[in-house]
């Protein structure tokens, strides 16, 4: 870029097309949710059949289509105000330079030069005359080592003022100056010029109307090509505040305005979506995001895995025998566990899609993605209904074996209690959340049968509540219901042993033990703790020091257990607990989600309220 050019340019106009490409990124979020949460939502609750389901196949190609056209816009409105930002600073020292020049009665020519008048002392009956000079850029190339003793230009700045001393026309200094600082914006100009206009140039989709995986990294490399190069914008930007309390994160967005809302979220969708507090569409919009990028990521480095050869292979040519095909053993070594990784991965994701997917059948709302990560076992939190207008919420934490590749059952589970607790208070907002936000044991013996899987897990549930709650608008704002399955019971013991746990209502089923003694141990009001337990030989529970399911708390364990007690307390389904002992028909440890089953409507009973339908053991 010439001086010409920067005089010329108008930075506004790039701020225009920015806020032009940020109104296409609202407009296909918009399309996006109403294709997905309203027009297949109808299909899928009133028709039914072939014609049927291939609309929603087509519509659900145009979903995604919707979603692309979202990030990739956001992403191009966040460049042009980044790239707008580092040209409006650039003209500023321009103008502020031509000004000047102005002021001292300097003249700047067509190529940014500067012409300075005669003055000075007469010498020899003669005043010094005037001149032109042409100014150059004082900045120096990132990674220059700079002398502590010196500024970064001090020898040159030296020898300009020497030159400007030693010069009998005084304008010349002036001139000088000013041309330098016409030099230097000029420099930053074309710098902005040279590092955007490639990022620009990429962001554009392939001519065609699919979005592949392709497609997807692609905007994972432009996401994270555009984030470095928008650094200096960013660093206008505040970030979330450290630490991990809600209201503080909410507080930080709110405090954001929406074009900075707008970039910090399409450059650090990961980020925005972990944060608790911040409102469910926003957090939604971040982790679709952030699974539609993994997803295509994992697809593509699964789809280059080779094929797996075949393990065992005859040798010999009398007496062939059996052996371990080398082949296989070194592909074993290279990719197996990185095959199930990936395949395991893309099994839960292909899970929460199902259930965007299913967004009307039998009633079913709007589903909202609160968290999403495939680090440890992998984590994924998902909403039926906005939690925020919800007048009743059930959030449910799963026990052991609990991974993201197993999603389908739990959001299931909740799929089903959203259904029966809506039907208990029709015309009142009922949210049911899955919260797969820990690291469970993968194993009964001998993961489940230590603490620490809850302990750490604590702080994290105890934060997504009053998150929760910071959304809903505050203490009494929704009537909530924390649900834990199994050792997700545990986990739920141990948030309350740790802090203040923001529910109104307690329910476990299946519980080995909540890390507590007696129901008035844990953070709710007295008679607002309920547990489900089949009978011992339909669930066998493992417990802390008894056995959940078998009356009173026959103390069996020790035969059944040798390894020992671990937590030696009493359990919710034991009468000195404390809890409401409700009754049920669930014939395995899996089995309280059943449709239609007692278990299921009791747990409905709880979750609505209504207190005083609750079938009692």
């Amino acid at each position: 870029m010439d001086f010409a050019a920067l005089k010329a340019l108008k930075p506004s106009e790039f701020t225009e097309a920015a806020d032009g490409y940020k109104a296409a990124s609202d407009m296909a979020d918009h399309a996006y949710g109403d294709t997905e949460g309203q027009i297949s939502a109808r299909l899928r609750a009133g028709l039914n059949g072939v014609a049927v389901d291939a609309a929603l196949s087509s519509l659900r190609d145009l979903a995604k289509n919707f979603h692309y056209v979202q990030v990739e816009c956001g992403l191009a409105a966040t460049s042009l105000k980044a790239f707008a930002a580092a040209m409006t600073d650039a003209k500023k020292k321009l103008d502020d330079a031509l000004e000047d020049a102005a002021h001292q009665k300097l003249t700047v020519g067509a190529d940014g030069s500067v012409t300075f008048p005669p003055g000075g002392e007469e010498k020899d009956g003669k005043v010094p005359e005037g001149g032109t000079v042409t100014g150059s850029a004082k900045g120096k190339p990132a990674g220059t080592v700079i002398d502590p003793t010196r500024d970064a230009n001090s020898l040159s700045d030296a020898l300009e003022r020497q030159a400007a001393n030693i010069h009998p026309n005084p304008n010349f200094g002036k001139a000088v100056a000013v041309a330098n600082r016409i030099a230097q914006a000029v420099a930053e100009a074309t710098e902005a010029d040279t590092a955007w206009a490639p990022k620009l140039r990429k962001l554009k989709a392939d001519d065609d109307l699919v979005v592949s995986d392709g497609d997807w990294a692609d905007v994972q490399s432009d996401t994270a090509e555009v984030r470095a190069g928008a650094k200096d914008y960013l660093d206008h930007i505040k970030p979330p505040p450290k630490g991990d309390d809600p209201k503080a994160n909410a507080d930080w967005w709110k405090g954001l305005s929406p074009d900075e809302q707008s970039a910090y979220l399409s450059l650090n969708a990961a980020e925005v979506g972990a944060l608790d507090g911040l409102p469910s569409v926003v957090r939604d919009e971040a982790n679709r995001t952030v699974m539609a990028e993994k997803k295509a990521e994992f697809q593509i480095k699964l789809d280059g895995i080779p094929p797996q050869p075949t393990k065992y292979v005859a040798s010999g040519k009398e007496y062939p025998k059996v052996q371990i095909n080398p082949a296989w053993e070194e592909w074993d070594k290279k990719y197996a566990k990185d095959k199930e990784f990936l395949e395991r991965n893309l099994k839960g994701m292909n899970a929460i899609q199902a259930r965007f997917d299913a967004t009307g059948q039998e009633g079913l709302p709007e589903a909202y993605l609160l968290g999403f990560d495939t680090k440890g076992g992998g984590r994924a939190i998902v909403a039926n209904g906005n939690p925020e207008t919800a007048d009743h919420t059930a959030v449910f934490v799963p026990g052991t074996f609990t991974a993201i590749e197993k999603s389908h059952d739990y959001i299931g589970h909740m799929g089903e209690l959203w259904k029966q607790t809506h039907a208990q208070v029709p015309g009142q907002n009922v949210s049911t959340i899955t919260w797969i936000g820990y690291d469970a044991p993968q194993s009964i013996v001998p993961e489940a049968m230590t603490k620490g899987y809850a302990h750490d897990a604590a702080p994290d549930l105890n934060h997504f509540m009053a998150g929760l709650e910071q959304v809903q608008g505050g203490d009494g704002a929704s009537h909530t219901t924390l649900i834990g399955h199994s050792y997700g019971s545990t986990v739920i013991g141990a948030a309350s042993n740790a802090g203040d746990l923001r529910t109104d209502d307690i329910l476990v089923a299946g519980s080995p033990g909540m890390l507590v003694g007696h129901a008035k141990d844990l953070d709710v009001e007295e008679g607002h703790v309920w547990s489900e337990a089949a009978s011992f030989t339909k669930d066998q529970v493992p417990a802390g020091g008894k056995v959940a399911g078998l009356g009173g708390g026959t103390p069996f364990w020790k035969e059944l257990l040798p390894f020992g007690s671990v937590w030696g307390q009493n359990v919710p389904s034991d009468e000195d607990f404390g809890a409401h002992i409700m009754d049920n028909d669930a014939d395995s440890h899996t089995d309280y989600w059943r449709k239609d089953s007692l278990s299921l409507e009791n747990q409905a009973r709880v979750v609505a309220g209504r207190y005083d339908k609750v079938a009692l053991d």
